[in-house]
């Protein structure tokens, strides 16, 4: 059977996306799907941009669900009169290939958007981002938060995350960078990038392959990446609007949550902190967790309007 050609590849992944938009799929279904993604490493990104595609037709603040559902038949009609694939494959909905965005995400908001160039951004919660498309260079700063980029390859412009001090470096790969007070997290999901500080360590470029993640420090530069897969999954798992636990200590998953919810978890009981616990959850769901944490290691949780108290609560 021969390979698919890239548009064919677009024309199946809006299919896709637009069968995922219209509500939850079969278990044969997502089998279907998940076999056809394994097929093929561009069709993952094809889906991606193809559900970007439809996320920008529509207004993706979370307290737009009453706009978003009535929204619908009308991106409907647009997309039976343009028809999704033609809009992936050429940029009919994107900006021009020379241009300027800035995108800021609210605490508890997660976006897909596509980029000019066909890339496609995963915005994590309280981030915020400028992007500049020229001739020479693609580049994008992120002045706080986390983002996971799938790349479009253009060897003649290198798309360039400035955090900080920390620069990270692509061609055509996707990648995820998240900026910290003294530098930036990268991960890197497919392909290579080269990661490097522009102060005090000399602009040395460091190579990290997929599958690793490295720290870079704003004065010292990279530290030695590490390939740590499960972990990787688990870090990145936002994107699907989850946090996954693995042994992480109460304190840092009660951190994580705190990061999507102004309702904020509050250990009162420091010695619940270093304690360690186990579980899924949706990003939003911050009581569901000192629920568990409560159950689990006999806790007491009381619940108000601003905060969730873990610990000490009679």
């Amino acid at each position: 059977m021969s390979r698919e050609s890239s548009t064919e590849i677009d024309a199946i992944a809006a299919q896709w996306a637009t069968r995922m938009d219209a509500g939850a799929m079969a278990a044969s279904e997502q089998a279907t799907l998940d076999d056809w993604l394994a097929g093929d490493s561009c069709r993952q990104g094809a889906l991606w941009r193809a559900r970007a595609v439809l996320a920008v037709m529509v207004d993706q603040t979370p307290d737009a669900t009453t706009k978003r559902a009535s929204e619908k038949p009308d991106r409907r009609v647009l997309l039976g009169g343009l028809g999704l694939a033609a809009a992936v494959a050429t940029g009919l909905v994107l900006t021009p290939i020379i241009s300027r965005q800035r995108y800021r995400t609210l605490v508890g908001e997660i976006r897909r958007v596509p980029l000019a160039d066909g890339s496609m951004a995963a915005i994590n919660t309280d981030t915020t981002l400028d992007v500049r498309f020229q001739k020479a260079e693609r580049a994008v700063t992120l002045d706080r938060g986390e983002v996971w980029f799938q790349v479009a390859k253009d060897r003649e412009r290198p798309f360039v995350v400035t955090a900080g001090d920390v620069r990270v470096q692509a061609v055509g790969t996707a990648f995820s960078v998240r900026r910290r007070a003294l530098g930036a997290e990268v991960r890197v999901t497919e392909g290579v990038v080269e990661v490097w500080s522009g102060k005090g360590s000399g602009g040395q470029r460091h190579r990290v392959l997929a599958g690793e993640q490295v720290f870079v420090s704003g004065d010292a530069g990279a530290s030695n990446p590490v390939k740590r897969p499960l972990e990787m999954d688990r870090a990145l798992s936002w994107r699907d609007g989850q946090i996954v636990l693995d042994g992480d200590t109460i304190a840092a998953a009660a951190a994580e949550f705190n990061r999507y919810n102004s309702r904020k978890i509050v250990i009162v009981d420091p010695d619940l902190e270093g304690r360690t616990v186990v579980g899924w959850f949706r990003t939003n769901e911050p009581e569901s967790f000192a629920e568990a944490v409560g159950v689990a290691h006999g806790a007491g949780v009381k619940v108000s309007d601003d905060v969730i108290m873990l610990g000490g609560v009679e």
